[in-house]
């Protein structure tokens, strides 16, 4: 443990940047957390930086939820009385932050523990670990250490035990002893048992690519374990297996808070429904242009969506076409002066197929946002995902040329890419890089920089960035209305299906999202767009001809991961203060 210590002592600063002083004050009060992610979760601490873990593996046990609430509870004692200590705003802003992260940690553990049966998949768990070291932007030095952890999950390392084992034991420990607690979805169980081949194959791959030695024995007792937990979550967890995929609404409320969804539920749902058909009569002014450009018969938005995505990329085309295409929006940002671009390039790649079984969306996977020595994000794109009874459905929605437009800047420049390089390159402190993160900031953003691009995109792009905008629509009153019953899964395939016009795969993908794999994260794209949208428009408000877009976004970013309310008063505090006198922006 004291070598962990040292190692976070030694990470605190971002690369290449002179900190503030009240920054690295702040980082010193962020490594009493950062010591407990790297007690509790050393794969994903490794993940974010922190050095000294790679051979470390997070080891399940039944009371390892109540020992880390009791470490998050003394934790947050120690951070009270530095926050009452604290003279400096900005820190004390950052305390609040780190008290709050440990009071949403004890309040999610307790309730789901209190609610739920310990169902975990293990496999996924495992390719998780195993993909964070196996990586090109991961040095070569450090990949062997993959095996240790192999060694360690499969119990050959001495002192171990088969993660697939503990596991087992706790479900089956608290199945008898706690009978009311609830077994997962039905729907989530049987879409795990149909992911695990593709897990055992992609850690299989990523030992071979990078030719490392010693890991035949512990993959091939990977193999057998994973398939005999296969056999125990048929036999145990199944019948265990709860038929309606509907969270505990106390469960679903918290989920909605850890997003950051500041909104009421219900409201939210309203105005997403009145956006909704707004968006509709929007597109269809589009297709209509569009149409009429192409010489097509039918102008409703939903034909002229389908004959756009009849011209597929396919093949070696689809990343040089991405690649050209995040060209493009650069230039655009340059010349428009929309936001300050990072220094590094942007990646752009396609997603394997157990990358797509653990997220089957188009996404980001962020840089390490400590210790990063150039590790960059990635925009990682999905071909295909699995449907019912395992059958392969395969995207039409990102591989033609008008989705490029909306895709790139959502999850690339000006979008995600763009808002975690910013905060590598520029600086920012760990308690708002790491420990402030909330989707309703991140995904905020990201459909934010949609809309920011949109003006700049030919009529057939600004068509389906309005389609993937009425999308985010439909998820902030579907997620919702399915977790209370009032709408079923066919009903809001039907809805994704028709009127969304998305592909089978991709409504599938959404559906599972709504009712399983990540229930109220959905809700938050919505949301934080709406927040940055209110928030603009009141500091153009306030500032008049004053108001300079790229000093708003670039302001905007160098908060970090600030949920709607702190950074809605950083910008009405500090920066319409800082701009009020300045020269209004000029043209070229």
């Amino acid at each position: 443990m004291r070598l962990i210590l040292v190692t976070l002592l030694a990470a605190l600063a971002l690369p290449g940047q002179t900190s503030p002083d009240w920054v690295k004050r702040s980082n010193e009060n962020t490594q009493i957390l950062l010591r407990l992610e790297a007690k509790y979760e050393p794969e994903g601490a490794a993940r974010m930086g922190i050095r000294g873990l790679d051979e470390q593996i997070t080891i399940p046990s039944a009371d390892r939820p109540e020992r880390a609430r009791r470490d998050f509870t003394a934790a947050r004692q120690e951070l009270e009385t530095r926050l009452a200590a604290e003279q400096d705003p900005l820190v004390k802003q950052d305390l609040e932050i780190l008290i709050k992260t440990c009071d949403r940690n004890i309040h999610s553990s307790s309730a789901y523990e209190h609610a739920l049966l310990p169902y975990d998949n293990v496999g996924e768990t495992i390719f998780g670990g195993m993909r964070a070291l196996l990586d090109d932007q991961i040095a070569a030095e450090r990949r062997p250490a993959a095996v240790v952890r192999l060694r360690k999950y499969t119990g050959i390392e001495p002192g171990y035990k088969p993660v697939t084992l503990l596991t087992e034991q706790i479900f089956e420990d608290k199945m008898k002893n706690q009978p009311a607690l609830a077994g997962p979805a039905k729907v989530e169980v049987e879409k795990d048992l149909g992911n695990t081949r593709e897990y055992v194959e992609g850690i299989g791959q990523l030992l071979e690519k990078y030719h490392l030695q010693g890991w035949q024995e512990p993959y091939s007792k990977l193999k057998e374990q994973l398939a005999q937990y296969d056999d125990f979550v048929r036999q145990t967890v199944l019948p265990k297996a709860r038929t309606d995929f509907r969270l505990p609404p106390e469960l679903y409320t918290i989920n909605l808070e850890n997003t950051g969804v500041d909104y009421p539920i219900d409201e939210l749902a309203g105005m997403a429904h009145q956006q909704f058909t707004e968006l509709q009569r929007e597109m269809q002014q589009i297709a209509e242009r569009v149409a009429k450009e192409h010489g097509w018969d039918s102008s409703d938005y939903r034909e002229v969506i389908h004959r756009l995505k009849q011209d597929q990329l396919t093949g070696d085309t689809i990343l040089p076409h991405y690649e050209k295409r995040l060209a493009d929006i650069e230039q655009i940002i340059r010349d428009n002066r929309l936001v300050t671009l990072p220094t590094r390039p942007a990646i752009i790649r396609l997603a394997s197929a157990a990358e797509t079984a653990q997220q089957p969306a188009p996404h980001m996977v962020p840089p390490p946002l400590i210790n990063n020595h150039g590790e960059r994000g990635e925009f990682v794109l999905p071909l295909q995902t699995k449907g019912e009874g395992g059958k392969t459905l395969k995207y039409d929605d990102f591989t033609f040329a008008a989705a490029s437009w909306t895709l790139t800047a959502h999850e690339a420049r000006p979008g995600h890419e763009l808002q975690f390089s910013a905060m590598v390159e520029r600086g920012v402190s760990l308690a708002r890089a790491l420990f402030a993160f909330n989707s309703t900031n991140v995904e905020g953003w990201g459909l934010y920089a949609e809309w920011m691009t949109l003006p700049y995109m030919p009529d057939d792009g600004k068509l389906i960035s309005l389609q993937l905008r009425l999308l985010r629509s439909a998820r902030a009153f579907l997620d919702p209305q399915l977790q209370q019953g009032k709408t079923t899964p066919a009903e809001a395939m039907q809805v994704l299906e028709k009127d969304v016009v998305l592909s089978p795969a991709f409504a599938t993908e959404e559906v599972e999202r709504f009712t399983f794999r990540m229930p109220g994260q959905a809700v938050s794209y919505f949301d934080g767009y709406n927040r940055l949208l209110e928030l603009r428009h009141d500091t153009e408000k306030a500032l008049g001809s004053n108001f300079n877009a790229q000093a708003f976004h670039d302001f905007i970013l160098a908060q970090g991961l600030l949920p709607p309310d702190l950074l809605r008063k950083a910008v009405m505090s500090v920066f319409i203060p800082s701009q009020q006198h300045a020269a209004p922006p000029t043209a070229d």
